[in-house]
């Protein structure tokens, strides 16, 4: 018999004044009860009941134990209920790690709106391209593009991540619009370095079938920051391939063109994610953040399996390329 079971027994015995009473209360014979006072006694060496034929007497140093087991099974109630009630209610610290770029261009505009509509979260927002250990530095949800391999955590993806090209409109001016990878042999283009690993990001461009192949192009400026590569094609530097959330805002202000249909990696692992550890009950505060970024992409035509790339129209479609 566990020492929690016991300490409830011997609670019940000193309110119902016998063992037969306490046997009752707990769902058990009187036999037990008096095996398991006896196993407490034996583990204090102190008598908690004086017993006699006719009547059971707890003792001075039975009620004082009494008295400090109670009030530690309440306390434990209480921070049982409390805890429940903190599970169920969205409040306290949510501390959220995002990915630099998503989280400038996309997470810290939603999140006067979502401090508005749960007031009694407070936010914790750490902006990194680490790759951090969540559990281990107490992160409740990271939002990444790609999904960390570990069983401790759930990755739940809130949208693809999708790749166009892209220049801007006096960079295709001055130098002429390509119309085949080939072409671009002749233009300047901005490349992307991996922090991590120090790689230079694989470009991808459409074949003459239409259908994304690696191309090796010489990258003529090279960023290891997503918006200053974005801003470089802006200001008119050469071409580059950018993740939707990053062409975005220079797509629809018209300070960006995009070339060809949005381009997708095949992987399992391509996507935005939230990631958090993984546990029995998620608590309400990591539930409603996580509910609130996928209504707030699905307003802005993204869902786990769709993003507004899908329907941008490029600068050179497919039929009037193959026609000319």
């Amino acid at each position: 018999m566990d020492k929690f079971r016991s300490l409830e027994i011997f609670l019940a015995t000193c309110d119902s004044g016998s063992f037969a009473a306490a046997a009752r209360m707990c769902n058990t014979d009187p036999s037990t009860v008096s095996k398991a006072i006896g196993r407490l006694e034996a583990q204090l060496g102190l008598t908690l009941f004086q017993r006699s034929t006719r009547q059971l007497r707890i003792t001075p140093a039975g009620q004082r134990y009494a008295d400090t087991v109670r009030k530690m099974i309440q306390d434990l109630t209480s921070c049982e209920e409390e805890l429940k009630h903190s599970n169920d209610t969205p409040s306290g610290t949510l501390r959220i790690n995002s990915a630099v770029c998503y989280g400038h261009l996309y997470l810290r505009p939603l999140l006067q709106a979502f401090s508005q509509q749960y007031p009694a979260i407070k936010l914790e927002l750490e902006i990194n391209d680490l790759h951090v250990d969540i559990i281990e530095s107490n992160i409740d949800v990271a939002l990444r593009t790609g999904f960390v391999k570990d069983s401790r955590l759930v990755a739940r993806r809130l949208s693809p991540m999708d790749f166009l090209v892209c220049a801007s409109p006096q960079y295709l001016a001055a130098h002429g619009t390509p119309r085949c990878a080939d072409d671009f042999q002749n233009h300047n283009w901005i490349g992307f370095r991996v922090k991590e690993t120090q790689q230079l990001q694989p470009i991808f461009l459409p074949d003459e079938h239409g259908e994304y192949q690696p191309y090796e192009l010489e990258r003529t400026h090279i960023t290891d920051d997503g918006e200053s590569m974005a801003y470089l094609c802006m200001d008119g530097l050469g071409f580059a391939q950018l993740p939707h959330f990053l062409a975005k805002q220079g797509l629809e202000s018209g300070t960006l063109v995009s070339l060809y249909p949005y381009f997708r990696p095949p992987r399992p692992d391509n996507g935005v994610f939230a990631i958090y550890p993984k546990r029995e009950f998620l608590p309400a505060k990591v539930r409603v953040f996580i509910d609130f970024m996928t209504t707030a992409l699905e307003a802005m035509e993204e869902s786990t399996h769709h993003t507004w790339a899908e329907t941008w129209v490029p600068l050179v479609a497919w039929e009037e390329r193959l026609t000319r």
